[in-house]
């Protein structure tokens, strides 16, 4: 395996999003969020699951329970197997009253509750909140005032929780109360200018350096935990849109991509959208999977 990205699997995706490490079967998990394909890569055996759920998701997570969690636009909801025809079952509504809203990134923090983000359909500013889903599917509003919420992320104490929004091009750090779930304390960890693209997803590793995957950058930034922008990876398409770490290590980086806004004639080039993998020299946190 190489520090410069290798293309793993070339699906094409109009929106390759929310990728997770399934550490109990070695899987990478992932979706196209547009056509609504969640994908699971399994590491054993090198073969690819892909099931059409012709709705938009948004993100795929390992569940405690068995199975898995799945973020569509009104709600939370669970999932017994990747395969096509498996049946999904809300288990809560999120912002199900906002038909112009819908969840985005999402992610679990180390204790099991999912936090996903929203946004409002042509991106209206300010219009979108940050959630916070407990084990026991009580649903807590957070924070609002979020354009397009993105990346969500915890240090290796826990003590630190991170929080893209791509519209203003921002990586916010809050205080972290594991026990709790509480955030305080909100301040600005990085700034992305115009020009160098949007912070997208994003994932921490175990020095506590924060990787985002830039939007419209052909890049994944890592930032030391004071901010600095100490790494870049140059990435050969220019959608970036998350990243993930995984394998039985945890020294793999696996990397997301979209064609969306490419021009038709560049959408179906060869590794456009798709997955992505590299070893960065660092080994990352495990995906926490949901407790509900």
């Amino acid at each position: 395996m190489s520090t410069v990205p290798e293309l793993l699997v070339d699906v094409n995706c109009a929106v390759g999003e929310g990728p997770s490490w399934e550490d109990r079967d070695q899987a990478l998990l992932w979706v196209d969020l547009i056509p609504g394909d969640v994908y699971r890569l399994s590491l054993t055996t090198g073969g690819v699951d892909r099931m059409r759920l012709e709705r938009p998701a948004s993100a795929v997570l390992p569940r405690v329970s068995g199975g898995y969690v799945l973020t569509l636009p009104d709600g939370l909801y669970a999932l017994g197997r990747i395969e096509q025809g498996a049946q999904l079952e809300l288990l809560c509504p999120v912002e199900s009253e906002l038909s112009q809203n819908s969840i985005n990134d999402a992610k679990c923090d180390p204790a099991g509750r999912l936090w996903a983000g929203t946004l409002a359909r042509g991106w209206i500013p300010e219009a979108g909140s940050l959630y916070r889903i407990g084990a026991d599917l009580s649903v807590t509003w957070v924070l609002g005032g979020t354009t397009i919420s993105n990346g969500l992320g915890w240090s290796p104490d826990s003590t630190r929780m991170y929080f893209a929004d791509s519209a203003p091009g921002t990586v916010d750090a809050f205080d972290y109360d594991v026990a709790t779930g509480e955030v305080s304390r909100r301040r600005r960890f990085a700034d992305l200018a115009a020009d160098v693209g949007s912070p997208d997803g994003l994932c921490v590793d175990a020095e506590g350096g924060v990787w985002v995957a830039v939007f419209r950058g052909s890049a994944v930034h890592r930032y030391a935990p004071d901010g600095t922008l100490d790494r870049i990876v140059a990435m050969p398409t220019p959608l970036v849109t998350s990243c993930c770490f995984g394998g039985p290590d945890l020294a793999h980086l696996y990397v997301t991509t979209a064609t969306v806004e490419l021009p038709p004639d560049e959408r179906t080039v060869r590794g456009a959208g798709a997955l992505y993998v590299l070893e960065p020299g660092v080994q990352g946190l495990p995906t926490a999977a949901f407790g509900g």
